[in-house]
């Protein structure tokens, strides 16, 4: 079976934020691929951060997911775990409760991403 992987990032029970590897089923569409089960959105964002964008500890502001367009970024969990993102990844972003995790740019460039968010 084919899967799209994707990192979560949530709150646990403690308020502390995690780092999470889900997959998404894929089934085969004919011609046009492999598809998904639908996910109902509610809106659509288009996102671009200046070069030197370091955001401290933050909460997501929905439950959302990320689309990162181009650059690289590095998100430190409240516990102290970080990770390396690019262009192309997504991210399925939930921590809207606790303490936060942290994003930065590793690239000096004007970065782009787009946020789907959802219930």
């Amino acid at each position: 079976m084919e899967e799209f992987n994707i990192t979560r990032i949530y709150t646990d029970l403690k308020g502390e934020s995690n780092f999470e590897e889900i997959t998404i089923p894929l089934h085969p569409g004919g011609t046009i691929g492999y598809l998904s089960e639908n996910f109902k959105v509610q809106n659509l964002i288009f996102r671009k951060v200046v070069p030197s964008y370091d955001y401290d500890f933050h909460n997501a502001p929905a439950k959302q997911f990320i689309i990162l367009l181009d650059g690289r970024i590095e998100i430190e969990t409240s516990l102290g775990e970080k990770r390396t993102f690019g262009a192309g990844e997504i991210l399925q972003v939930e921590d809207i409760t606790g303490k936060g995790h942290r994003t930065r740019n590793l690239e000096h460039i004007e970065r782009k991403s787009l946020f789907l968010t959802y219930d």
